[in-house]
């Protein structure tokens, strides 16, 4: 909670309504953690980094504590992991979003797939990166990342 400065991005974003200002402190809270979804939004939106999540079972074991790094200008989200025994593991993958505050386009102000598009199995107006038309896949490196000692920078 020391990191929150109220700033609200995660009460914005948050699609079950449960992230709260507290008016006293100032600072942001789940009023109701039992009924959080879990997409991480909030802790992706946050740019103090300071919302601690569950990790799933799938890629973080009991005991564990997980942090996120969103960095913009890299186009990059890392998570970082603590586990029980103080070992720590990080993990980077690209953003594949909007950055903050960029809206996405209205439907009514783009042109209607033709029936070829509709026919297809992609899916309607999705970014080039993502439905690799052109063949070239978005990854770290052609984001500009290295590889060094298992953590791409």
């Amino acid at each position: 909670m020391t990191r929150c400065d109220g700033c609200g991005h995660c009460v914005d974003i948050c699609p079950s309504d449960i992230m709260h200002i507290d008016p006293t402190y100032r600072r942001a809270y789940n009023i109701e953690p039992n009924m959080c979804w879990e997409c991480f939004s909030c802790v992706k939106a946050c740019p103090h980094h300071a919302i601690d999540v569950r990790g799933y079972a799938d890629f973080a074991p009991l005991g564990h504590s997980v942090r996120v790094h969103r960095d913009e200008e890299r186009g990059t989200i890392g998570w970082k992991i603590k586990f029980r025994d103080g070992r720590e593991k990080n993990f980077l993958s690209p953003i594949t979003t909007k950055p903050w505050g960029k809206h996405i386009p209205k439907l009514a102000d783009v042109p209607g797939p033709d029936k070829t598009a509709r026919e297809s199995q992609l899916l309607f107006n999705e970014p080039n990166y993502i439905r690799m038309d052109d063949g070239d896949l978005y990854t770290l490196e052609t984001a500009g990342l290295k590889l060094k000692e298992g953590v791409y920078y």
